[in-house]
C-alpha cells in the first residue's frame, strides 16, 4: 500500500506526521495523522487510536490536544484518522448541515445508497487503517488502544466492545453514547442503515455493552463527561451506558467534571490521565 507524506515535523524528540492514502473501503482518498515517540527508534511501541468528532479531521486531536508532551515520555505512538471519506462524489448532507455526511461518519458501514459506496468506516478503521498503521510504522499490534470524543467516543466504545481481540484498551471523552435515543444518531442512523432500528443495535454504544460477550476483556473503560457539556442531557445520555455496563458487568468509571464542556479545552484537561491510563493497561 502507498502513502503519500503530506508533511513531517520534529515534535518532543519524535515525528508528527500527515498522510494520505488511496482507501479500498471508502472508495475515496484517506488522510490521518501519526506521532512517531522517540522510543520508536530503538523497538515497536504500544499505540493509542484517538477517533474525533463531528465537524473534525485528523489535524484536530494533534493540533488541540496537547497529548504528544505525555505520549512522547510515555513512549505510545497516536494515530488519529479523518472522521469521514472525501473528495469527488463522495455524497453529503443533503441539508448541508453539520452532523452528517462529510466529518461525520459516524464510524459505520452504510447499507442504504449513496452513502454505502464511500461510508464504511467501521471496516475503515477495523481492517484498512490497521494494515496501513502496522505495515507502515513502528507500532505493536498486539499493544493498541483505542479512545474518542463525541462521535469518535461512540466509535471507540462500539469498536473497542465489538474487537477485544484488536484493542486492549479502551476510553472516550463525551461519547455519544446511545445512537438509538440520540437526534444525532438516529439522523446518521436513518441515513446510513434505513428506516429498521433492529439494525442499529451494532452501532449503538449502550445495546453494544450490554449485550457484550466477554465482559472481563477490558479490566477498566475510562469515561470523562463533562457536567456543563451542553449537549449532555439530549444527545450524550452517560446514564445510560453506565446502567447498560452495571447490566452487563462491564467495569465502567465514569467521571463527570464540574464546569468542562464538550470542546478541546476539555480534552487537554484530562488527556494525560487518558494517556497514563492506556499506557498501564497496554503494559501488562
Amino acid at each position: 500500500m502507498t502513502i503519500e507524506t503530506l508533511s513531517e515535523t520534529n515534535c518532543f524528540g519524535g515525528t508528527i506526521g500527515f498522510y494520505r492514502h488511496a482507501s479500498i473501503v471508502n472508495n475515496c482518498n484517506m488522510q490521518f495523522s501519526v506521532f512517531v515517540p522517540p522510543q520508536a527508534a530503538n523497538a515497536k511501541v504500544p499505540v493509542l487510536t484517538f477517533l474525533s468528532g463531528l465537524t473534525c479531521t485528523e489535524e484536530n486531536f494533534m493540533v488541540k490536544s496537547g497529548a504528544q508532551r505525555v505520549a512522547a515520555e510515555l513512549g505510545i505512538m497516536l494515530v488519529s484518522p479523518d472522521t469521514s471519506p472525501r473528495g469527488e462524489g463522495v455524497p453529503d448532507d443533503p441539508d448541508a448541515d453539520y452532523d452528517f455526511g462529510l466529518g461525520a461518519g459516524f464510524y459505520v458501514n452504510a447499507t442504504e445508497a449513496p452513502w454505502s459506496k464511500h461510508y464504511q468506516m467501521y471496516d475503515y478503521i477495523t481492517q484498512e487503517l490497521q494494515t496501513v498503521i502496522f505495515e507502515k510504522f513502528p507500532g505493536d499490534a498486539a499493544r493498541h488502544g483505542l479512545t474518542g470524543h463525541s462521535m469518535g467516543g461512540h466509535g471507540a466504545l462500539t469498536i473497542g466492545l465489538r474487537n477485544p481481540d484488536m484493542f486492549r484498551s479502551l476510553s472516550a471523552f463525551a461519547p455519544i453514547c446511545t445512537t438509538l435515543h440520540s437526534p444525532w444518531g438516529k439522523k446518521a442512523m436513518g441515513y446510513y442503515l434505513g428506516n429498521d432500528e433492529s439494525t442499529w443495535a451494532i452501532y449503538d454504544s449502550c445495546e453494544v455493552a450490554r449485550n457484550v460477550g466477554d465482559p472481563s476483556a477490558y479490566e477498566k473503560i475510562l469515561v470523562d463527561q463533562g457536567a456543563g457539556d451542553p449537549f449532555l442531557a439530549e444527545q450524550l445520555k452517560p446514564e445510560l451506558l453506565k446502567a447498560a455496563c452495571e447490566e452487563s458487568g462491564l467495569t465502567l468509571d465514569l467521571r463527570i467534571h464540574d464546569g468542562y464542556d464538550h470542546g478541546y479545552y476539555f480534552i487537554s484537561t484530562f488527556i494525560e490521565e487518558h494517556l497514563r491510563f492506556h499506557a498501564d493497561q497496554l503494559s501488562r
